[in-house]
């Protein structure tokens, strides 16, 4: 496990640079989960670093294999300066954790629910899970084990969450697209869903 963690936050390191923050929390009945913080560009970027320690099984399984499976971290990236964003260490460690606490499988098109805002006075309740290999790339474990994807966070607002599960997240990303949305805008309105 601390093998797998140690490049993993290497690979961060260097796709992101040097945090200038972390935190960590455990939750019962699960391993620490890290969060840190990493600032440049105008842009705050939040990676856990915990939840590719084991691989996600479908709670479905009979047996859940040590080894092989998928495996992730999760990556938050807003705008900086526009609002106090800091208080979402602790969402995205319940988030990180889910794999653990709840079975959940964290795969690119699934929504996450927090059933509150993402951090103190955020019009988003939940995230859309996005595909991996972009602003870090997916980690070569080698052997049987998978490799660790780094799967993008985009924050919804209540509306938007309600329209994805209806219409699906393929059609939420293209509305997003076609209104030109900043998602890393920490204070976005919706996008137009009508």
């Amino acid at each position: 496990m601390g093998e797998v963690l140690a490049l993993v936050e290497a690979r961060l390191r260097s796709a992101l640079g040097e945090p200038d923050a972390r935190a960590a929390v455990t939750f019962l009945g699960a391993d620490r989960i890290e969060v840190l913080r990493f600032i440049g560009g105008g842009v705050v970027r939040y990676a856990t670093l915990g939840m590719s320690a084991h691989p996600m099984t479908d709670p479905g399984d009979a047996f859940a294999d040590p080894v092989k499976g998928p495996r992730a971290e999760l990556v938050l990236s807003v705008r900086a300066g526009s609002a106090d964003t800091g208080e979402v260490l602790r969402p995205l460690a319940v988030l990180a954790s889910s794999p653990q606490v709840e079975g959940v499988v964290v795969a690119p098109g699934n929504s996450m629910d927090l059933g509150g805002p993402l951090w103190p006075g955020a019009p988003f309740t939940s995230v859309l899970v996005a595909e991996s290999g972009g602003l870090v790339g997916d980690l070569g474990l080698g052997g049987s084990m998978d490799p660790v994807r780094f799967l993008p966070l985009l924050p919804m607002t209540p509306n938007e969450a309600a329209w994805k599960r209806v219409h699906g997240a393929e059609k939420l990303r293209e509305r997003w697209l076609k209104y030109g949305t900043d998602l890393r805008d920490p204070l976005r309105r919706s996008v137009p869903l009508t």
